[in-house]
């Protein structure tokens, strides 16, 4: 029970420690410990004003790391160094250049070893590059190298500051922060406003729809009138009444298109995926939420949506223009055709690249004839070049064109598993060995008007190349890419034609339908509210009113035919209802039984329906 031993009882000093929980917590313990806070360390990655991981780093010479957006209003204010109160200018700020992985975390640009907590890292004043010591040590100060191992820049020993220290942890103890001891707001006024507003501190999901009214726009505060101040003085009155009369002047502006209403379970403007929201099961097992009781599905941005494989089936075209070749003194294109439907990120991405102008006058800097000719990197080194998402994006392996069989392909180039970024190559023949290794995502059209496709193919294969496989100069060149057709945008029209309609539809619906709708197959109208117009069409009544011809069989006396009774009765009624109506049935019992002791059957008499008055 004891602390660290096997008493089964606590002692008195135990009980009093700072770190109990009794009420005598911390009578045990000295005043000068008492006063100390509990050790707090900084994250090497967060800003020391607003305490959360920065995204714009600068340090203070001292090597202290804020975010600029949080130190420069800060600095306007009180024009110190927050954690240390010395005076400090926003000239003294030293701007860093962290390099990051492709995971995004922050490491040596030599070693590539990465930043954690316990990391010793150093930044050098002059060129606002971060390393680690043991790099610099190695490399820099024991070899007596004093240039940059990035840019090469010469610096000297006083260059060299300490961001972080594992050996001295107490320069980033957030109890030793100034602003911290003295209580100061590190709020910029807009973010005083904001929290401050009473809106923005309230969970609207657990409102239900009393949250609307937090969402409602506030009306602007007219300026209070003084009526001393303005009976005085005719210029304040003129210039308050201006103040309360006059508007900003409203300017329209053309506003782009949705290009989000894609909408396929529910009526709002958002695509939607195939998992819920998961409100249902949080509401039941939570009471700070609003109870939901439907499943909806959640929301997905268009583009998620749009890169589905096999949702956008169109193909799309390109245009790829080249500078005149060496030997050559006219332009070669080449047409190009994108599969979406198999390939769609990567399509997706040299299209949006093509619209922004990535490629234009950029180099192909490898061709290997009988293989491939390769571009697309700015650089022109085969080392540069990014997505349109700025990151690699996965590997798009399906599809009848990645088996390489043929000429002409276009692929993305990467330089391994998942790193597609904007380069890309042209085949010049089947390479069965690329097979899964890369995305095919087009192909050159090879067939097109006048073959120009082809005489551009064999024009590239053609242009003569150094060792390394790069063209001579003037080398092959991109002009521009030019986009014929855009399946995406396509796909976005048919669904936004598709909603149209069943939007008219609905309408149309709601309306009674049209014109041929709204008539049944028996010729008769229906009203909106539901009835039918117009009488029978038959004109008789009962079960046989459907049905036209044949007049009612006339009745008298007593029997079917209207006969005085008996089997004379009867036939002489059936006779006249025969000559009455060429349909009607007559039926003759016959009283007694025959010879053979059975009974007379019905006979019928003459044919069709009548008026089923018999049944």
């Amino acid at each position: 029970m004891g602390k660290g031993t096997d008493k089964l009882y606590i002692t008195h000093s135990e009980w009093a420690s700072e770190d109990a929980f009794s009420a005598s917590v911390g009578s045990g313990t000295s005043k000068t410990n008492a006063s100390n806070a509990p050790f707090k360390r900084l994250p090497f990655n967060f800003c020391a004003i607003s305490l959360q991981p920065f995204n714009h780093p600068v340090c203070s010479p001292e090597g202290t790391i804020f975010d600029i957006t949080n130190i420069l209003p800060w600095l306007k204010k009180h024009g110190t160094n927050p954690v240390t109160g010395a005076p400090l200018k926003s000239s003294d700020l030293i701007n860093l250049n962290f390099t990051k992985n492709e995971d995004g975390e922050m490491v040596d640009p030599v070693t590539y070893k990465v930043f954690t907590n316990n990391t010793h890292i150093v930044a050098l004043k002059n060129t606002s590059n971060v390393f680690t010591y043991d790099t610099i040590e190695r490399l820099n100060i024991k070899a007596k190298n004093w240039r940059d191992l990035v840019s090469e820049e010469d610096f000297s020993r006083k260059d060299i500051i300490t961001i972080q220290d594992p050996q001295n942890v107490e320069s980033r103890n957030l109890s030793t922060f100034k602003y911290l001891q003295d209580g100061a707001s590190t709020l910029t006024p807009e973010q005083q406003r904001e929290r401050n507003d009473p809106s923005r501190n309230v969970n609207t999901t657990a409102l239900g729809n009393g949250a609307t009214l937090f969402k409602a726009p506030k009306k602007e505060q007219q300026p209070d009138i003084n009526p001393d101040a303005l009976a005085n003085n005719r210029a304040s009155i003129a210039k308050t009444l201006s103040s309360l009369t006059s508007t900003k002047p409203t300017t329209k502006t053309s506003t782009p298109t949705n290009t989000t209403p894609i909408n396929t379970t529910s009526t709002s403007t958002q695509p939607r995926a195939l998992h819920t929201t998961g409100l249902a099961a949080a509401s039941l097992t939570s009471t700070g939420l609003t109870p939901h009781t439907t499943a909806d599905l959640a929301s997905q941005s268009q583009e998620t949506y749009l890169l589905h494989p096999r949702r956008v089936r169109q193909k799309g075209y390109c245009l790829l223009t080249l500078h005149p070749l060496p030997s050559s003194t006219t332009s070669h294109t080449l047409t190009l055709e994108l599969h979406p439907e198999f390939a769609p990120r990567a399509c997706w991405n040299f299209l949006h690249l093509a619209k922004n102008g990535y490629y234009n006058n950029l180099l192909f800097h490898r061709n290997i004839p009988r293989f491939m000719i390769q571009g697309g990197d700015p650089t022109a080194t085969g080392k540069g070049g990014a997505s349109i998402w700025n990151k690699n994006f996965d590997d798009e392996l399906e599809g009848p064109l990645s088996k390489f069989d043929k000429r002409g392909l276009l692929a993305m180039a990467n330089k391994g598993k998942n790193t597609n970024g904007s380069q890309f190559f042209i085949t010049y023949r089947p390479t069965p060995h690329l097979v899964r290794k890369h995305t095919v995502f087009g192909l050159v059209v090879l067939d097109d008007e006048g073959g120009k496709s082809e005489t551009a193919l064999q024009a590239m294969e053609k242009v003569p190349c150094d060792e390394k496989s790069r063209p001579k100069s003037p080398g092959v060149r991109i002009k521009d890419v030019s986009v014929l057709v855009d399946p995406f945008q396509r796909f976005l029209d048919g669904e936004r034609e598709r909603e149209r309609v069943e939007r008219e539809e609905d309408v149309v619906r709601k309306m009674g339908g049209r014109e041929d709708e709204r008539v049944t197959w028996t010729g008769k109208r229906i009203r909106l509210d539901g009835g039918v117009e117009g009488g029978d069409v038959g004109g008789g009544g009962g079960v046989g009113r459907y049905l036209k011809g044949g007049g009612e069989v006339e009745r008298g006396g007593s029997g079917i035919g209207g006969g005085g009774g008996g089997r004379g009765g009867s036939e002489g009624g059936g006779e006249k209802g025969m000559g009455k109506g060429e349909k009607a049935i007559l039926e003759e019992w016959e009283g007694g039984d025959d010879e053979g002791g059975r009974v007379k059957k019905k006979i019928k008499v003459g044919g069709g329906f009548g008026d089923f008055e018999g049944w």
